[in-house]
Formats: structure tokens, C-alpha cells, sequence
């Protein structure tokens, strides 16, 4: 007689399996823009081991017919820095697809010194993501002059450099600027050069939120360039865009022009871009940099003397030396939408245009955002209408851009977070680019999409053994469902969820299961 032995108990069962996790049945897209193969998929230890057909059985076995198996999705531009510290879950990023992100614009939340202690506590606590970021030229500023808007003495500069070495051997990814806010955009180009020599001793690239992106869109990418090539190190343009209605349908290509031309002569340079024709920034930058000078309590005294109001009125029709007019990028008032007035006073105006707003009160605009400015407990934040459809098309056409939301991970689904700036594009950025402008508009095919989030920013970022499905590579995954994979978030509704991505795993550990956050938290610190 023959006996079957049967596992007494699952811990048996799980202790027999080969694998941690088989994947099968799907449709698996390498992310490097072939197109997809019915296979099963191995994974083993964090890693995937074995695509193909798999015979051996994993402790878990997801069932992915019919559905796409992708490699996590890459966020090139986040904002998930500080709030990481505080809950680690980054369940609004998952429930994208989107298992690395690579924050920094403003830089670290810690000063470079911390950066270690920083990394380490994240690692500690756990974080549900992979997660990387730059450190600021302004950070480096600021720890040496404060606010002040003047240039640095030769041995400030020194300990400016010195300050990057030190985030740099920390573990930074690179240099930022964000060159139209106070105090980055007091930088002068061969200061941020300088700066950028010491990145590139350590591998980092020079990431920048562009000196203007409306009418000077194409300089300023030039000068991007320009720190790059000199700096030597890469380029990464951050948000890609062209805040200019002129310019609609023209300084796009433009860009793309002087962009192949550097890249012709060895200079690496790429951009990133969220899909949606409506940017997010404070309503601070509505008023010219000067009257940043000396921090936001100088500011707020600014404002409150009648002369100083009248002076800024008139800039804003005529400009001002270093300060890139958004309120004409965005085509007036109109196109300028209180989101988060940070004082439950104003709560009452948000989601309304400032023009609307100053209607409403009988009151001038420009006063109208002043006064909230001044009266926001924080940074009060507003959504700003100033790109075009035909420009995002023409970006995602470029072979050398990449995915990026300039969003960052919310504390907790379906809780106000004064943190959080609810633009849609913190719910929808990843799902979006395969929904609308794979399966609706066919700009993309869904190889190049997939590409785009997966092994070119990988690439770029230089994260060896991430963004595509081969033996041997971190096993971070997204499953999907082509047809119903929808970004469901709006202006009117930013924080709605998307939908269609069922299962994520990031380093070979379940995140999302079947819809739902698991609570894990595998993600790595990139360094």
C-alpha cells in the first residue's frame, strides 16, 4: 500500500514551496519595450530567479490571466521626503503601480549633516516604497547665508561645496534647484556650477525645476544644460513643460531641438513630466522674489505696507528682475485656483479662482492673494491652468522622457494631511499615462509607456538591477488590468483613487494585494 503524506498544517506547505512567489499566466512586459510574453514568474528571496514556465510552486501563487505583469512603476519626481518620516505606507503611490520614487527638488528634510541619521530611521521604521532622493543647492545656501539673496564669498562657496560633499557621501542621488523660488533663484548659473562640480565627483546628476518655463523655456533649459556640460555630470529637467499660451505648440519642439543637439555632443540630458495640463505650487510664487528676502515673516511685513502692495501691482504687469510671472503663465487670475488657504477662515474660498475670489470680495486680485499669503498658517497652495494637451503629447513622444509626478505620498488614505497638496496628480500621474494617452489617445504604445516609468528612469538613475522583469533583478512588480486601469482623481476630486492595478511587490514582498495595502513594508533606501 502506498501512503501520501499530506502538510498537517499551511507552515508545511509554505516550508515545501520552491518559491516565495509565482506569477502566472500574465502578460509580461521586460520594461524595456519589447512587447509582452505569456509567461509565469519566479520570485525568490527578493529577487526574481526564474520567467518562463515555472513548475515549481510559490508560498503565495497569484493567478494574473488576462492581466499585464510589469516592473514597478518609477516616479522620477517626488515629494514623499517628509511625510515618509511620519508613515512609511505610501499607500496612494502603490495603489499607482509606482514602487520607487526619487525625491529631493527642495532637497532633504534634514540638514546634510542628518542625511545619515535620516536614511537610517527610515529603514528602521520601514517604508512601503524604494526610496531616494537629492540634496538641494538651496539647502547648501541657506546653511551658509541664511535667506540673504547675495552672491557668496570665495570661502562661503567653499563650505557651500562642502556641504554637498557631505550629502553626497551620505547618499544623495545628486543636485537640485528649483530655480524660481527664493532663495534658489538668487544662484547665479556659475555658482550652481561650482556647487555641481562636487556632485559629480560622487556619480550624482543635476536635477532643476528650471529658472522659467513660459516664455524662457528654452534658455532656461539652456542653462540647465550649460551646468550640466560644464559641472560635468547629468541633466535631468524636472516637470518638462511650456507655461506660455504663445508658446503652445511651438517652444515644445523647440526644447526638444536644443535637448538632441546637447545630447548629440555627449551631454546627458533627459526631463520628467506628470500628465495634466494644470501645475501646483504655493500662491507665494505669484509675487515677485525680492519681497521673499529675509524669509516669510518679512515677507508677511511687506505686504502689510500699502507702498510695497502698489510696487509688487505694477510688477506683475511689467516684471521683475529674476522672477518668472506664473500669473501669465497661467493666463491671468483666472487660471489660478486656491486648493489650501491653510487658515480655516479662507477654507471657505477654496477650489474658487482668485479672480472669482477678488469678484466676490470687490477687491483687486492681486490683493486678494496677498492677503491669503499673509494669512496662511503654512504654505498656502493653489492650482495654476497653464499648459496644453498638444504639449504633453509632444513630450511623451520624446524617447528621453520619463515619468514624474511632483506629488508626494499622503499620511493616510482619506485623512486631511496639511502636508498633502491635493492635486489629482498625486492619485492619477502613473495610471493616467497608460489609460489616457496609451489606450485613449494612442500617443503611446504600452511598451513605451511602461518603458518610460520602468528601465529608462532606472537607467537614468543608475539603480542597477531595477526597472525591468530579468533573473536576477530586484522583483519589484506591478499587475494590472489593462482595460479598467483608470485615474478616477479630478481637480474637483484630487484624492480619489485610481483603479485597475491589483497586486504590487516591491523587492519580492506583496504590498498591494488584490486592491489592498498589506501593511508590508520592504521597500530599500537608494543611495
Amino acid at each position: 500500500m502506498t501512503f501520501v503524506t499530506i502538510a498537517a498544517n499551511p507552515l508545511q506547505a509554505q516550508n515545501a514551496a520552491e518559491y516565495d512567489v509565482v506569477i502566472r499566466n500574465g502578460r509580461v512586459l521586460d520594461g524595456a519595450g519589447n512587447p509582452w510574453i505569456l509567461a509565469d514568474v519566479a520570485i525568490h528571496q527578493g529577487r526574481f530567479v526564474r520567467i518562463g514556465r515555472v513548475t515549481g510552486r510559490g508560498a503565495r501563487e497569484i493567478d494574473a490571466r488576462g492581466r499585464y505583469v510589469s516592473p514597478g512603476w518609477i516616479d522620477m519626481m517626488d515629494q514623499s521626503g517628509s511625510v515618509l518620516r511620519r508613515s512609511g505606507l505610501a499607500e496612494n503611490k502603490l495603489l499607482q503601480g509606482v514602487t520607487t520614487a526619487i525625491g529631493g527638488e527642495g532637497g532633504t528634510p534634514v540638514p546634510a549633516s542628518g542625511i545619515v541619521e535620516y536614511f537610517t530611521a527610515l529603514e528602521q521604521q520601514g517604508i512601503s516604497i524604494n526610496f531616494g532622493t537629492y540634496y538641494s543647492q538651496a539647502q547648501t545656501r541657506v546653511a551658509v547665508l541664511g535667506p540673504s539673496p547675495r552672491a557668496p564669498s570665495a570661502t562661503e562657496l567653499d563650505r557651500m561645496k562642502a556641504s554637498m560633499d557631505t550629502a553626497m557621501r551620505a547618499g544623495a542621488m545628486g543636485m537640485t534647484s528649483a530655480l524660481i523660488y527664493a532663495p534658489s533663484s538668487c544662484a547665479t548659473t556659475s555658482e550652481l556650477i561650482e556647487v555641481a562640480r562636487v556632485a559629480a565627483r560622487y556619480g550624482g546628476v543635476y536635477a532643476s525645476h528650471i529658472r522659467g518655463e513660459g516664455a524662457e523655456v528654452v534658455q532656461s533649459v539652456r542653462e540647465a544644460i550649460e551646468i550640466g556640460e560644464r559641472a560635468g555630470l547629468p541633466v535631468e529637467v524636472f516637470h518638462l513643460k511650456v507655461a506660455h499660451q504663445p508658446g503652445w505648440g511651438i517652444l515644445m519642439d523647440s526644447v526638444r531641438q536644443v535637448v538632441d543637439a546637447a545630447r548629440s555632443r555627449n551631454v546627458d540630458v533627459a526631463a520628467d513630466l506628470y500628465v495634466y495640463t494644470a501645475g501646483g505650487t504655493g500662491l507665494e510664487a505669484t509675487i515677485p522674489t525680492w519681497a521673499h528676502e529675509g524669509g516669510r515673516d518679512s515677507l508677511r511685513q511687506r505686504l502689510a505696507d500699502p507702498v510695497v502692495r502698489t510696487r509688487l501691482k505694477g510688477e506683475m504687469r511689467t516684471g521683475s528682475p529674476g522672477w518668472w510671472n506664473i500669473i501669465e503663465a497661467a493666463g491671468g487670475w483666472n487660471g489660478v485656483v486656491l486648493v489650501g488657504a491653510q487658515n480655516p477662515a479662507n477654507a471657505k474660498w477654496e477650489n474658487k479662482s482668485i479672480a472669482r475670489i477678488a469678484e466676490e470680495q470687490g477687491r483687486e486680485p492681486a490683493d486678494v492673494a496677498f492677503d491669503l499669503v499673509a494669512q496662511g498658517n503654512g504654505r498656502v497652495m493653489a492650482v495654476y491652468h497653464m499648459m496644453s494637451e498638444q504639449d504633453i503629447e509632444t513630450a511623451l513622444r520624446f524617447p528621453w522622457t520619463s515619468i514624474g509626478s511632483d506629488a508626494g505620498a499622503v499620511a493616510q488614505i482619506g485623512v486631511a494631511d496639511a502636508g498633502q497638496f491635493p492635486h489629482p496628480r498625486g492619485f492619477g500621474n502613473a495610471p493616467r499615462v497608460i489609460a489616457r494617452y496609451v489606450r485613449e489617445r494612442k500617443v503611446l504604445s504600452l511598451e513605451e509607456a511602461v518603458r518610460k516609468m520602468t528601465s529608462w528612469p532606472a537607467t537614468r538613475m543608475r539603480l542597477a538591477d531595477r526597472g525591468v522583469i530579468r533573473e536576477g533583478a530586484w522583483a519589484d512588480v506591478t499587475i494590472f488590468d489593462y482595460e479598467t486601469l483608470t485615474d478616477a482623481a479630478t481637480y474637483d476630486q484630487p484624492t480619489a483613487l485610481p483603479k485597475g492595478v491589483e497586486y504590487v511587490l516591491v523587492n519580492g514582498v506583496l504590498v498591494i494585494d488584490a486592491g489592498r495595502h498589506t501593511g508590508a513594508r520592504p521597500g530599500k533606501v537608494l543611495r
